[in-house]
């Protein structure tokens, strides 16, 4: 993995994507982004998810119940005192989200981490 920042990032997406920043949750407009598409990580553009994957889980952040074959990898977080499943975009690193147990479900961090395609 290359953990190369991409210099077009705003301050808000390298807080989110590499310092262990959250965005506000409820506040992009990729919460409500419903067309045919797919999502992909902003600072290198790895397609991460096609839209067809998006569900509503009332967290307030995008969720995903699959992502696309070999695009992230995981590492447990501690960060909040237990134990978490973060993942991480496989090219560049960036952190996307958390992992849940009930059916493995992606949930990311924010939206200012990807861009619709």
């Amino acid at each position: 993995m290359t953990k190369k920042i991409n210099p077009n990032l705003t301050a808000e997406q390298k807080l989110v994507l590499f310092e262990e920043g959250t965005e506000m949750a409820g506040t992009s407009e990729l919460n409500h982004e419903k067309r045919e598409g797919s999502f992909h990580c902003a600072n290198c553009g790895e397609k991460l998810f096609d839209s067809n994957t998006k569900y509503e889980s009332g967290s307030g952040w995008p969720s995903f119940y699959q992502s696309l074959p070999d695009v992230f990898e995981t590492k447990t977080d501690h960060l909040l005192g237990y134990a978490r499943t973060e993942y991480h975009c496989k090219k560049c690193g960036g952190h996307h989200g958390h992992i849940f147990d009930d059916d493995q479900i992606l949930q990311a961090k924010g939206t200012v981490i990807m861009v619709f395609a």
